[in-house]
């Protein structure tokens, strides 16, 4: 057991042990998760949040590298979610040491952490919106969350990030690769990456023209920019914090920053309820209730939703007991 009230002090104090301590207890689904939850609860809040998104091989971790020097010479501190898939013996992070970013390793005002997905669909960790209140009550100013790069599946960063930001590269075809994992309808600013390379117009220009046929757009509405940039090299990085920023002021202004920040909890609190759920539904799989639905299906006594509306009532019933 830990002293979780010490521990968040220590966070806050910008110790990163105490925040990587506590990004495992949120990781491990600790016992006492719910006291830290409890105790981070009013202290966050005042972090942006930044996912960055895209197909494998446009420079995410380039990328969110060139952003964390743009952010750390204005002055602001940075916290980076990295999530990456998950090696199918450890359990673990496989691409967990992001060589990428070691050049921010030794300074304290950015704090880096790999996340393994661990089987979870949508390109994030399944602990991410946990591990972003942590580092936002740890009192990191912005927090990059870098996804896995999955293509199709990676839509989710839409629903955790105040702002999405979405990478393409020339030459990969992902003008093809946009229409297909949806990333049209999720992204707030567009950045072509590589842009040195043959192509890097084109390929702005066919995003332009995609994203112009996307839904109409009233008077005052956000349309998402494309801003051009050779992470590697940090040009056209101070051109996307710029486009991050006004997105940020349009939002507060808007309106729709609070909105997506309300909507991020309620999908939260869904997921944590349905978590339960299964937990219950799973402690029954040896009980002689759910054999007894079983076969009342076979014999066609009872339909499956029938059935399901049972044992949902049954544990919801014993949830309201115990």
């Amino acid at each position: 057991m830990v002293d979780v009230p010490e521990l968040v002090e220590q966070a806050r104090q910008g110790r990163p042990r105490a925040v990587a301590r506590l990004i495992s207890l949120v990781e491990g689904a600790s016992p006492q998760l719910r006291e830290v939850m409890a105790a981070l609860a009013p202290l966050a809040g005042g972090a942006y949040v930044v996912g960055l998104t895209g197909s494998p091989g446009v420079g995410k971790s380039t990328s969110t590298s060139a952003l964390v020097s743009a952010y750390r010479r204005a002055g602001r501190r940075v916290g980076v979610l990295a999530v990456d898939p998950s090696s199918p013996f450890s359990g673990g992070a496989l691409l967990g040491d992001r060589v990428r970013m070691s050049d921010h390793a030794s300074d304290p005002g950015v704090y880096i952490r790999s996340m393994a997905t661990r089987g979870h669909l949508g390109g994030l960790a399944w602990a991410a919106p946990q591990a972003i209140r942590v580092l936002d009550a740890a009192g990191c100013d912005v927090i990059l969350v870098e996804t896995v790069g999955v293509g199709q599946s990676e839509v989710d960063i839409a629903g955790q990030a105040d702002t999405t930001m979405v990478l393409l590269a020339p030459g990969m075809g992902d003008g093809i690769q946009a229409a297909k994992a949806g990333i049209l309808e999720i992204g707030d600013v567009y950045v072509v990456n590589k842009a040195d390379r043959d192509g890097a117009d084109a390929t702005a220009r066919e995003l332009n023209h995609m994203l112009g046929l996307g839904e109409a757009r009233a008077p005052g509405d956000w349309r998402p920019p494309i801003v051009k940039t050779v992470a590697a090299r940090g040009q056209g990085t101070d051109e996307v914090v710029e486009a991050l920023e006004k997105h940020r002021a349009w939002s507060e202004e808007h309106g729709t920053l609070a909105e997506r920040r309300r909507a991020r909890a309620a999908r939260e609190v869904e997921t944590i309820t349905v978590t339960r759920l299964r937990e219950r539904i799973g402690d029954l799989r040896g009980d002689r209730r759910l054999s007894v639905l079983a076969e009342r299906i076979v014999a066609g006594e009872l339909d499956p939703y029938a059935a399901a509306d049972e044992l949902v009532a049954g544990v919801t019933g014993e949830d309201a007991e115990g």
